[in-house]
């Protein structure tokens, strides 16, 4: 499945503001599908930088790397899933959705793009 088929079907989802496969390394956007006025450089930085801070604290607590990560703010959340190598796939939400749901939709994208 091509990525714009895959953000696609996300931001079909009720609340969903934006998707964005990410550059873990590095931060860059690699696809995108966001509503006006949402800058997907800034999102995929702040992806990009809480993937790698998790991951470092998850190795030095001598854990496995997390598959799934979620900030929520009171405007929002940011969710991210690992995808294919060195990738991430992060969906920008609104406050009132329901988390869990984008939480196994975004798992399950993230097994498609894999």
């Amino acid at each position: 499945m091509s990525f714009s088929a895959l953000l696609g079907e996300l931001t079909r989802i009720h609340g969903v503001r934006g998707a964005l496969v990410v550059s873990r390394e590095d931060g860059i956007v690699v696809a995108e599908a966001l509503m006006e006025g949402i800058d997907g450089r800034a999102v995929a930085a702040l992806a990009a930088s809480l993937s790698g801070r998790v991951a470092g604290l998850t190795r030095t607590l001598g854990q496995p790397e997390p598959v799934f990560w979620q900030l929520q703010a009171s405007d929002g959340m940011l969710l991210g899933a690992s995808g294919e190598e060195g990738l991430l796939l992060v969906l920008v939400a609104a406050a009132e959705v329901n988390a869990g749901e984008l939480r196994l939709q975004l798992l399950r994208a993230a097994e498609r793009a894999a």
